[in-house]
């Protein structure tokens, strides 16, 4: 289809556009717009017998705050482990919504305005300049029932996990006779028994796990089957930086009075 679309540009007299040659398959992974981050910045507090926790040390399967995307690539894809990429879509692709705009408006400039070709030509210039990056890293543990996802900022800081939320099968019952209910409580005793194992006392309330009182710090909080590591000052940092860069580099037109 692409490549029909640039002979009809050629038979017309038009110039095709930049993208219309790129190689990058857009069939491939999953691309996405970026979204605000659905977490609360309740005030946390330090429970009174307890210190702080070196949180930025924790992992879960091996992820740590921090982690570049290409090292927890490497650990998931290249060898063989507990955890596996999920068959479809394992690796979500994003740009930055402010960023996402810009490229709107230069495409636009390009007269460029069918939908369809308008994200690719979209997509074609975030990947060429570095905009387009890799946003989440889904990976599972079939015989378990265990599920993780990885978030990273963008490339504008260094494409790094902010955020590792793992999930498991404790809370699932077969239905809820005495003897379904017992081993929901035995699966959730064991689970919470190797977090304590793991991780220590939680050192705010009951189920949480902080650096400082600033929520805004390496933070992990527990549930029922489930763990949420999470860094929101980098969350934060990475789209203030996005949105100042894009705000600096919009490609306005060249006006003059």
């Amino acid at each position: 289809m692409l490549k029909k679309l640039c002979v009809f540009l050629a038979i017309m007299g038009g110039v095709a556009p930049a993208w219309a040659d790129d190689p990058f398959s857009f069939d491939n992974f999953a691309i996405v717009d970026s979204g605000d981050a659905d977490l609360s910045m309740d005030a946390v507090a330090i429970n009174g017998d307890a210190g702080t926790a070196n949180v930025a040390g924790f992992d879960i399967a091996g992820i740590m705050l921090g982690m570049p995307f290409e090292d927890v690539q490497t650990l998931f894809f290249k060898t063989k482990g507990l955890y596996a990429p999920r068959k479809k879509d394992s690796i979500i692709y994003t740009i930055a919504k402010d960023w996402k705009y810009n490229l709107d408006y230069e495409c636009r400039q390009q007269n460029i305005v069918i939908p369809a070709e308008l994200e690719k030509c979209i997509n074609s210039l975030a990947r060429n300049r570095g905009l387009m990056y890799a946003s989440e890293l889904h990976l599972v543990r079939e015989n378990t029932g265990e599920e993780i996802v990885v978030y990273f900022t963008s490339n504008a800081t260094d494409n790094v996990v902010w955020r590792v939320v793992y999930t498991n099968d404790v809370n699932e019952v077969e239905g809820d006779a005495e003897k379904f209910a017992n081993q929901r409580e035995k699966k959730i005793l064991a689970f919470w028994q190797s977090v304590l194992d793991k991780y220590g006392a939680p050192n705010s309330g009951t189920d949480k796990w902080i650096t400082t009182s600033n929520a805004y710090d390496p933070m992990m909080t527990a549930y029922y089957g489930s763990l949420d590591l999470m860094d929101m000052g980098r969350f934060s940092m990475d789209a203030a930086q996005n949105v100042q860069d894009a705000r600096e580099n919009f490609s306005a037109k060249p006006y003059a009075f």
